[in-house]
């Protein structure tokens, strides 16, 4: 059995072999191309297989090249189409073939170039009788054209037909002779003032062609006679398509199609108008909206819709339901239509995204390139558009209100009207269409065009009623641009267009309000300048102004100034992204891009503005005057060898430098020291942007969801409304993190500004600073212990007896706490400071303290010794004539940022809680630094409209500046301490 099923198996399998050839390893699977058009005039072509194939005998291809028909003289005996038709050759007395080329005949006359009987013209073929039977003869009959039948034959020949109503209306028979006028297939009289002699055929177009156009050749006459002879309904409306495909252009020196029909427009005052509509007259479209300058703006801004439209709430309304009526070329009419599924949308695209157009609110941008090919064969004929938006009255009754358009491309009196700033010369229409493939043919009606008019700029523009609180419009406009595109070879060519919706409100008040508000603040930032400079000049010991002074107030204001724009650019993109996205009825739309161009302007000079107040005070920070005060004194004396003499002699113990190094050290580690962590700043912004999706609320609609479908219309971006979203966050983030810092981290984990301050104390040195000519600050670190230069037991006792309030407390004044002050030295102080400093900063040159012998080194180390032993003194009050005493400051002198007492005599030492020394650290500039930041990071994406390259740049700027700040800090701390550079790791 088993044996059997095997067997069984290899006949299958062997049958199969035999009924499936197997394909050879050598065959391809190509063929050549051939087309219908490339085979020869006795070939075909087999739509199966896709190759030209020979004709059988007395055989020739037919018209559409797919098939074979029989020679003239021969008639078909059997016909399975392709070469399956076999064809026998007509008898001598009968040659002629019958119309379905089935059966031979005699002829009366002649015959045709297809074997085909002939008969004189008026004249119908008759081959079969009144029951079918085939005649022997064929007999041609003469068409009865008498006043009682009134026929002529049909355009195959095989009929009579009746006259074309307006031969026999004008000449009583069915000849339209002389002095009637033949024109498009109609007779007309002469009579009247109708110009039919003098029309012009001309095609207006931008290619700098001339161009007569064939349809306008053969129907623009009759159909403009018959308008006006007979008010034919559809010949007016074919008349007014001509006039529109020639861009509703008007010129009164030439009868062309608009000529034309204002002619009868003009002529006809006396019918009456339709829906009490002055521009529209009985039988004719309405084409136009007068053709008087100023017209434009009453029709645009003089009445609103009668309807409201809201977001939110239980009268929700967020459709523009737009509806068109449609003609075809020779002016049928063809349907109402909606605009939505891309009715006036040339780029292909889902449904829900080609009606996301019509959702209010919502600005629409879509743009795309087709190839002139496809749009000759999806637009053979132009079909044309009347345009109407729906609405619903209070009573629930529906009713449309006619939409106008702006065509760019109108000339009246050859000048494009439409095209200049000024509303007011404009000329409205209302008729437009998408493509016109026909006027543009110059042989022959049905050829191809030798230039395409296409509709490559489509805008709908909705203008918002001023202080309107209830959400009314403004009748919406529709503004049109077409371009002529002159046909060479379609398959190669193509074209961009694009279909916009737009939303805009009179931003006049808004201008006006940002004004007043910049000439106020402007104002005070005038003013607090001005308070600046005088504190600044104070703190310099210079009565005089002179061009420092000058360019001070320039970089004070310019910083002011900036925080001025920042707050009034912040304030008005706040303002936007609330209002708009928040509203239920509405009230407000967003700015136009073209109207964003002065914030944007703002928004640039905040961040120049800006940048030049960071810079000015990232040069002050890193030529500050600093010194560090060691107040360690040596323990006793040692034996020291002499050099050269041989001998020893005793020497006081040095003091370890160990401990300035340190405290310089961590001076030059707080210096770029931030109270937020700058990449952390910015990858959270970046995160809530781009992954929880709070850039969605910048789009240009009304939705204030921050996920959208990726099937869904995605609505342009307002860069105002990325800017608010991105300030918003960033000012959130960054206090979020400053309060962070000032109430858990600084507390609980690590306060460095603070830990500075107690490392001088249990170092016992001190930190003397100097921003300022005569201002700077004073960080007291003597420590209450006398020396801070032991050993780890004796360090923790003292640290432990401190803990236990059995030293004396660590304040400059006795029983204080106080160790750090702003202080206003006197101009002498600050002189004798210049002399010991001039020599710790000049490597050659006379030195009136020390001994000019001493080499370069030596000089340093006695200078730094004496600056040490100066500003010990100076501090312990030993320099009668260079005192100073100590005070708190007043409370306009803390919120004005100077003081009012000048030292004259003494210095002044002023209380400071505040650690205000930051001040010339990041730490105490971080606002500045946050906003400088943030306007950084929004310029970068106004520019770029691309928040991850935003954040990179950002954060590349942050680590670049820190770099600067760290490096060139460093070398000025070297410099003006004498701590070699070395050390400050």
């Amino acid at each position: 059995m088993a044996a059997w099923s095997t067997l069984s198996a290899s006949a299958v399998s062997v049958l199969l072999l035999l009924a499936f050839p197997r394909i050879s390893q050598a065959q391809t699977f190509s063929f050549p191309f051939q087309r219908p058009e490339s085979c020869g005039h006795n070939q075909y072509f087999d739509i199966s297989a896709l190759s030209c194939v020979q004709c059988g005998a007395y055989q020739r291809r037919d018209a559409r090249g797919t098939s074979c028909v029989c020679l003239p003289g021969f008639q078909m005996v059997s016909n399975n189409g392709g070469s399956a038709i076999i064809c026998k050759k007509c008898p001598e007395n009968m040659k002629g073939v019958t119309e379905d080329g089935w059966n031979c005949i005699s002829c009366p006359g002649g015959l045709t170039a297809e074997g085909k009987c002939h008969c004189p013209t008026g004249h119908i073929l008759v081959e079969r009788d009144i029951n079918g039977t085939l005649l022997s003869q064929a007999t041609c009959e003469l068409c009865d054209g008498n006043e009682n039948s009134f026929t002529i034959a049909n355009a195959l020949g095989n009929r009579c037909v009746q006259c074309e109503p307006t031969f026999v209306n004008t000449s009583k028979s069915c000849t339209c002779s002389e002095p009637n006028i033949l024109t498009g297939g109609l007779c007309f009289s002469s009579i009247g003032n109708f110009p039919l002699h003098i029309i012009s055929a001309a095609r207006y177009g931008d290619l700098g062609v001339s161009l007569t156009s064939e349809w306008f050749s053969k129907y623009l006459q009759s159909s403009a006679a018959a308008c006006w002879v007979y008010a034919n309904r559809t010949s007016c409306q074919a008349l007014g398509n001509m006039c529109v495909m020639n861009m509703n252009s008007y010129d009164p020196s030439t009868f062309d199609a608009c000529r034309l029909f204002q002619f009868i427009f003009e002529n006809t005052a006396g019918l009456r108008t339709v829906h009490s509509v002055s521009f529209w007259r009985q039988s004719l479209p309405w084409l136009f909206y007068g053709d008087q300058l100023g017209l434009a703006p009453q029709v645009l801004s003089s009445t609103p819709l009668p309807t409201n439209f809201s977001f939110k709430g239980q009268n929700q309304n967020t459709k523009l339901k737009f509806v068109a009526t449609s003609y075809d070329v020779r002016g049928n009419f063809l349907q109402w239509h909606t605009l939505e599924g891309g009715v006036l949308q040339l780029c292909p695209d889902t449904e829900t995204r080609l009606n996301a157009a019509y959702s209010f609110g919502t600005t629409y941008q879509q743009n795309c390139e087709i190839p002139l090919s496809k749009i000759l064969t999806d637009f053979p004929t132009p079909v044309f558009y009347d345009v109407y938006i729906e609405y619903t009255d209070e009573d629930q009754h529906q009713y449309i209100w006619a939409v106008p358009v702006l065509n760019l491309n109108l000339q009246h009196s050859k000048l494009f009207v439409n095209q200049d700033s000024n509303s007011g010369k404009w000329l409205l229409t209302r008729r437009i269409f998408l493509v016109d493939a026909v006027s543009g043919q110059e042989n022959d009606v049905g050829s191809h065009p030798r230039v395409v008019r296409i509709a490559t700029q489509i805008s709908l523009s909705i203008s918002l009623v001023p202080n309107t609180k209830n959400g009314n419009i403004y009748p919406p406009l529709i503004t049109i641009a077409y371009n002529d595109i002159d046909v060479k070879d379609p398959n190669l060519q193509s074209v961009k267009v694009s279909f916009s919706v737009n939303y805009e409100m009179n931003q006049g008040e808004a201008h006006v309000q940002t004004d007043i508000a910049l000439g106020v603040m402007g104002g005070l930032a005038i003013l607090s300048s001005l308070l600046k400079t005088a504190g600044w000049k104070r703190r310099i010991g210079s009565p005089l102004i002179d061009l420092q002074t000058v360019m001070k107030f320039l970089v004070y204001y310019a910083g002011d100034l900036a925080n001025v724009f920042f707050i009034i650019t912040a304030g008005i993109g706040l303002y936007w992204l609330i209002f708009f996205k928040a509203q239920k009825s509405v009230s407000v739309f967003l700015p136009l891009p073209v109207q964003e161009e002065r914030f944007i302007t703002y928004v640039g000079c905040a961040f120049a503005l800006k940048a030049l107040q960071f810079l000015h005070k990232l040069i002050s920070q890193i030529t500050i005057d600093i010194f560090f005060i060691d107040w360690e004194r040596p323990k006793g004396k040692v034996l020291k060898a002499v050099e050269g003499e041989g001998g020893v002699r005793s020497a006081t113990v040095p003091v370890s430098i160990w401990r300035t190094y340190f405290v310089a050290n961590e001076w030059n580690e707080i210096q770029t020291v931030r109270k937020i962590n700058p990449l952390f700043q910015v990858l959270t912004v970046l995160f809530f942007l781009e992954v929880v999706g709070f850039k969605n609320l910048a789009l240009m609609d009304p939705s204030s969801s921050l996920s959208r479908n990726p099937s869904d219309y995605t609505a342009p971006y307002s860069r105002i409304l990325r800017y608010a979203v991105s300030v918003a966050l960033w000012l959130v983030i960054g206090l979020i993190q400053v309060m962070f810092f000032a109430v858990f981290y600084e507390r609980f984990i690590e306060d460095k500004i603070r830990q500075f301050v107690d490392l001088c104390c249990m170092s016992n040195i001190s930190v003397f600073l100097l921003s300022h000519r005569c201002f700077g600050y004073y960080i007291h670190g003597r420590s209450v212990h006398g020396h801070a230069d032991t050993n780890m037991e004796e360090m923790n006792l003292n640290l432990k007896r401190e803990a236990e309030n059995l030293c004396s407390q660590r304040g400059l004044v006795p029983n204080t706490d106080s160790q750090t002050f702003q202080i206003a030295i006197s101009s002498q102080m600050r002189q004798h400071y210049d002399r010991i400093h001039e020599t710790l900063t000049r490597k050659n040159g006379p030195a009136r303290l020390l001994n000019s012998s001493a080499s370069t080194f030596e000089q340093s180390i006695k200078a730094y010794h004496a600056m040490n032993k100066f500003l010990g003194s100076f501090i312990d009050h030993v320099h009668k004539e260079m005192d100073y005493f100590i005070k708190d400051k007043l409370l306009f002198e803390r919120i004005l940022g100077m003081e009012f007492m000048e030292p004259m005599d003494k210095s002044i030492f002023y209380n400071d809680e505040a650690y205000s020394f930051s001040s010339i650290l990041y730490y105490g500039n971080e606002a500045t630094l946050l906003i400088f930041d943030l306007l950084f990071f929004c310029v970068v994406d106004l520019a770029c409209q691309n928040f991850i390259l935003a954040a990179f740049l950002t954060y590349l700027e942050q680590e670049m500046f820190r770099y600067i700040r760290d490096t060139v800090g460093q070398r000025n701390l070297a410099s003006k301490t004498l701590v070699d550079q070395r050390f400050l790791i």
